[in-house]
């Protein structure tokens, strides 16, 4: 099938997305309601500490083999659910919120006790939750299967975010805007050193020193500090008993061998509610994401006086990017991280991957991305709705993938994890709002068109789907070919009608 992307289609899915959330009702969040059922047109004001753990040797794990098959994938895998199931533990027994578990990356919430008064003790507690966190991983690896303990580096904020609830298809997913869990998530994951590490606001609601602006991040709290926060948050469970309740659980209820099996295209019809570690998916694909570039100031700068824009901007961008990927390019959302999309894409057949044919294909996804991008912006400033000062930071890589959910039966959250997906967030993390960037196994196996697309460096400005179209089809790229085959594979009534509007010319899409 030719996948292709199409104004007015976009357009049209943009303003049925605009009339969802027409009116928005934002209310305070005071008391354990749930975060999976938030209507599409409404958000909490949760006043809440966020807290980030970051694994830092999953990298590691994944390149101890030369080649990336699948008993890296196994072990990779395994790593993380033993280490999942036991943080899930922790969360339970202290009576924090998980909001998300990505790969390696966990979010989650302390929102008790509620109210500004209660700000103390919540950024207490979750620095006691990390501390706890931190010294279960350290014993919480498997001797049998080779797989080591966590290295752990967290990250803490505090302050009102805005909890929503933006996922589609039965995919409904739970997420906090705002700067305090982006800032947390960077004091995690953007560095080096392991240790507990808190934003100066932090710091000063736990009555803790503040440190020097732009150093929280290698300045992490002293044994001291912890032990101080310790004995304010007096949590009832310690690492000893976590451990001994979660070596009973595995005996118990063993996280049993992961068995793969290669998923037929296309991978939108991928089921993930279904896979558990012996019913995994693993193939040749794209791994893409696609970040908000600037959501994080645009948030701080409207949630005081403009949150019901907030709340309609998001809510049309991630479903329109959503879109793209999954309707017009047949890929498979993965997760919603944040202000972030990540999905894989496929071309091939149920026993091999066209390996060229695919990185055209994310390479016209890619500019097809941040087209639907530029579009929403286009439909939200012409609904007076804001979305200032954003861009789209899009990056994807080539390599073997995975599919599947980890964790605690019932609990059990989707995980894609490999080289690829890891260098796939790298590649993507190096571009602006304006830049695409390709990873070098998607380089290097792409055709000479894309190549050429990308250049050296890798990374390309403004792509968007009329230029990603139009150069690889110049250069003989047979993606492209087909896509421009079809955009123009038109009835001459239809073009005749189409010449009474300007001229756009991948209007829609035509079937035969």
């Amino acid at each position: 099938m030719t996948s292709s992307w199409k104004y007015d289609r976009a357009k049209e899915a943009i303003d049925k997305r605009i009339e969802e959330v027409e009116a928005v009702e934002i209310v305070d969040y005071k008391r354990d309601m749930s975060l999976e059922s938030i209507p599409t047109n409404k958000a909490y004001r949760v006043d809440g500490v966020h807290m980030y753990a970051d694994i830092q040797n999953l990298h590691d794990i994944l390149a101890t083999t030369d080649t990336e098959g699948e008993r890296c994938h196994k072990r990779a895998l395994r790593f993380l659910n033993l280490h999942q199931r036991a943080v899930h533990r922790v969360l339970d027994r202290c009576d924090a919120r998980r909001v998300d578990f990505h790969n390696q990356r966990l979010h989650s919430l302390v929102a008790k006790p509620y109210g500004t008064d209660g700000e103390k003790k919540r950024v207490c507690r979750a620095v006691a939750i990390g501390k706890l966190i931190m010294d279960v991983l350290a014993e919480t690896g498997d001797d049998d299967e080779d797989i080591p303990n966590a290295k752990v580096r967290i990250g803490v904020d505090t302050g009102q975010t805005l909890a929503v609830n933006n996922g589609r298809n039965g995919n409904r997913e739970p997420l906090f805007l705002g700067s305090p869990a982006n800032l947390a998530a960077k004091l995690a994951s953007n560095w080096t050193a392991r240790g507990i590490f808190l934003t100066n606001a932090a710091r000063k609601a736990a009555g803790l020193a503040e440190v020097e602006a732009g150093k929280e991040g290698t300045s992490p709290l002293s044994a001291d500090e912890i032990a101080k926060c310790q004995g304010e948050a007096k949590l009832d469970v310690g690492k000893d008993e976590i451990v001994k309740e979660w070596r009973k659980d595995n005996d118990e209820n063993p996280i049993g061998s992961f068995a793969f099996s290669r998923p037929t295209p296309p991978l939108r019809n991928l089921d993930i509610s279904v896979l558990t570690p012996g019913n995994s998916r693993r193939m040749e694909a794209v791994s893409v994401y696609a970040d908000i570039d600037g959501f994080t100031k645009f948030v701080a700068e409207h949630i005081g006086e403009n949150a019901e824009d907030v709340v309609k901007c998001f809510h049309v961008i991630r479903s329109e990017l959503d879109r793209t990927l999954s309707s017009d390019f047949d890929g498979r959302r993965i997760r919603f991280i944040g202000d972030c999309i990540h999905g894989l894409l496929m071309e091939g057949t149920a026993y091999s991957t066209d390996e060229e044919a695919t990185v055209s294909t994310a390479t016209l996804c890619a500019g097809a991305l941040r087209s639907s991008f530029k579009l929403a912006l286009e439909r939200l400033d012409a609904n007076d709705i804001a979305a200032d000062g954003l861009g789209l930071a899009i990056g994807f890589e080539f390599g073997p993938m995975t599919v599947t959910r980890l964790g605690m039966q019932g609990s059990r959250v989707r995980c894609s994890v490999s080289r690829g997906v890891l260098a796939s967030e790298a590649v993507q993390c190096r571009c602006k709002g304006t830049e695409t960037a390709i990873g070098e196994e998607a380089y290097d196996v792409g055709s000479a068109a894309v190549r050429k697309l990308f250049g050296k460096t890798r990374k390309m400005a403004d792509l968007d789907y009329d230029l990603a179209v139009d150069s690889l089809t110049a250069d003989g790229d047979k993606v492209a070919k087909a896509a421009t085959v079809a955009a123009y594979s038109v009835s001459a009534p239809a073009m005749a009608k189409a010449t009474e509007q300007p001229f756009r010319p991948y209007l829609e899409r035509i079937t035969e």
